[in-house]
This record gives structure tokens, sequence and C-alpha cells, in this order.
């Protein structure tokens, strides 16, 4: 008797009216804090971006696999299909990579159907095959810190000028620490935002993204300040979820960058999630140009893994409107005064994911 191979359906869920959705965030091991509900209630919620998952599990059936994405409808920049918008990386949650290849081919027929622009994944550990026809595009480095150290152990570990130095020069200056989701630290850590982004001639991201998320996480978000006499000179954003610390936004004033308040706040918090129990402690995605910043994160003896985007079609980039963009946006940044800076955030973030 011969057998006829059938190609599983795919089924669509919203995770976050499908309690199957936190379950499966909760019991995989490759699940990370852009898969999970609060993530994803904090991108509908501020921006209006519609989550779902696609899925080879039936309605009723337990789910054991699954794909999440946001439709992004933008009258600037176009209708698209993404997993995830603002997110450092979004792996496919699966078992095996032919469930990855199903669920990839079927969004591609989506992007037809719907005449979407393009549909964009972000895995970490999978790679999709010739035949879903997705191209590779953007390249990061991702860096992790392993906790599973003792503390001097990990200290000894980082770069003796780069890193300890400056932690003993914070304890020396005595920076105030503090830390919550106050109104009051929001503020700190938004001026300082401010000042960090028009350094790299970028408007800041929308203060109500900031609201949305402390929203949406609750107890699992942490802003943390480090002071100087009163003022702030550093900041940080973290995520907790699950076994793993999440730094996703930093800033600081450059004019205090001698006393190490970055420095200071990272191990603050490489303590707290020892102490918490935690494993990891994630430090986020970098450009692969960018080498201050990878450099700063393995001075922390960060390990780097290169993840790449990847699209259905492609979106080419010609270097030279590449270069001319950054151009203006240099000449606007550096006459724009702070209020606008912000205004050009709110108006733009919803639109480019």
């Amino acid at each position: 008797m011969s057998s006829v191979y059938t190609t599983p359906a795919i089924h669509k869920l919203d995770p976050l009216l499908d309690p199957r959705w936190a379950g499966l965030v909760d019991s995989h091991p490759r699940a990370s804090v852009f898969h999970s509900s609060k993530w994803l209630r904090a991108l509908s919620a501020v921006y209006g971006y519609e989550p779902f998952v696609v899925t080879t599990c039936p309605p009723g059936a337990r789910l054991s696999n699954g794909l999440v994405f946001c439709r992004v409808n933008s009258w600037l920049t176009g209708r698209r299909i993404e997993s995830l918008p603002f997110s450092d990386h979004c792996e496919p949650l699966i078992d095996r990579p032919g469930e990855f290849d199903q669920m990839i081919s079927h969004m591609r027929s989506e992007v037809d159907k719907t005449k979407s622009k393009y549909v964009e994944i972000r895995p970490v550990s999978y790679q999709p095959s010739d035949h879903t026809q997705l191209t590779r595009g953007v390249k990061y480095f991702l860096h992790r810190l392993d906790l599973r150290f003792p503390a001097k152990d990990l200290f000894r570990k980082f770069h003796k000028n780069c890193v300890q130095r400056k932690i003993l020069r914070a304890e020396r200056e005595k920076l105030q620490y503090e830390e919550g989701t106050s109104e009051e630290l929001l503020q700190k850590f938004y001026r300082l935002l401010v000042m960090t982004r028009r350094r790299q001639y970028l408007p800041p991201q929308p203060l109500y993204w900031f609201r949305g998320l402390i929203g949406a996480f609750g107890n699992d978000l942490k802003i943390r300040v480090a002071s100087k006499d009163g003022t702030a000179v550093a900041s940080i954003l973290t995520l907790s979820h699950k076994k793993t610390m999440v730094y996703k936004y930093g800033c600081s004033n450059a004019s205090f960058s001698r006393l190490g308040g970055t420095a200071f706040l990272f191990w603050r918090t490489i303590q707290e999630a020892k102490d918490r129990g935690l494993e990891e402690f994630e430090m986020g995605r970098s450009d692969i140009s960018n080498l201050g910043l990878i450099a700063f994160k393995e001075h922390w003896a960060a390990t780097r893994t290169e993840i790449s985007y990847w699209s259905y079609p492609p979106e080419p980039a010609g270097l030279s409107s590449v270069l001319e963009h950054k151009k203006l946006a240099r000449h606007f940044v550096s006459i724009c005064p702070d209020i606008a800076l912000k205004m050009v955030g709110n108006l733009l973030y919803k639109h480019i994911g």
C-alpha cells in the first residue's frame, strides 16, 4: 500500500486571547521575552499592531508549535508582516525544521494574498530552506552573558580597564542607585534617552511607548538610574522573562561618562539577576558595523551569536540612499530642539517597526 504525504494545514490564533500561547511560551526552551503576551500587548496597545500566531495545531488541540507575527498597517511605510516589530529576535517555537518551512510558505502566500510589501522573520537558531524563497537581509550580533558562575568569577572575566576599573570608580564616586517604575524615574530615564539619541543622530522613542511597557510588564520591568549628587548620569531599562534578564534600552549623560555610571548599573543588574536565580543576561543586538558597541558588550565577557533577518520578497536598500538619509538626519538633528525631536519620534516610530 502506498502512502501519500499531506502537508499539514496551517491555523491561526490570537496570542492575546488564546491561553494556549502563554502555555507554549512558558514551556518552550527557546521562548524569549519577545514571545510573551506582555510584549505583544504593549505592541498592540501602543502602536496598534495586530499580533497573530501561525501553527500546524488545530483549534482545541494542545499547542506544540507556533510562529508569532504582527501586522503593521502604515500609510507611510506600507502594509507588512513582521516577526516581530521592535524585537531584537524572535525564534520560531518549533521542534522540527519542517514545521518552520511550512509556516513560512504559508506566510509567503499571505503576503501575496493581502498585497503586503513583505514578511520578515528574525530567528536565532533556524534558517529557512531555499524553497521558502526568503532572502537573507541585515545581520546583527546578539550578545548574552551566562550567569551560572559565582559573582567573583564573573567579575574576573570582565575587561580590567574597560569594565572592572569603571565599576570600582563608580563605587569610589559613591554613585546613588534607584530602581522602579515611578513617573519620576521614567522622566529621569527619558531625559537621558533624548540626550543619547541626539548623539546618535536619531529621534527618541515616544515616551508613551515606555509607559505602555510599564503597564504591560509591571514588576518584570525596571528602570535603573545612577546619579551623582542628585544628577542622573546613566540609566538602563531591563525586562525579566523566565530565567533571563534582558537589557533593552540604555542612555547616559556623556559629560559624566568618566564616572562609570553605565558599568555600575550593569553590575548591579547582574548581581540582582544572580540573586534571583536567573541564568542569563541578554545584552541585545548590535549592528555588525558598530564596532564600539560590540567591543563594549564583549568587554563583559558576553558571547556573541550572529543573527540574520529574512524577508519575502527582499527589500533592497541602495547604499547611496542610505548614506544620503544619514547626512540629512545628522543635519536635522544638529539644528532640532528637543521638543521637535520628540515630536518626530512620536510621529515616526509607529511606522518603522
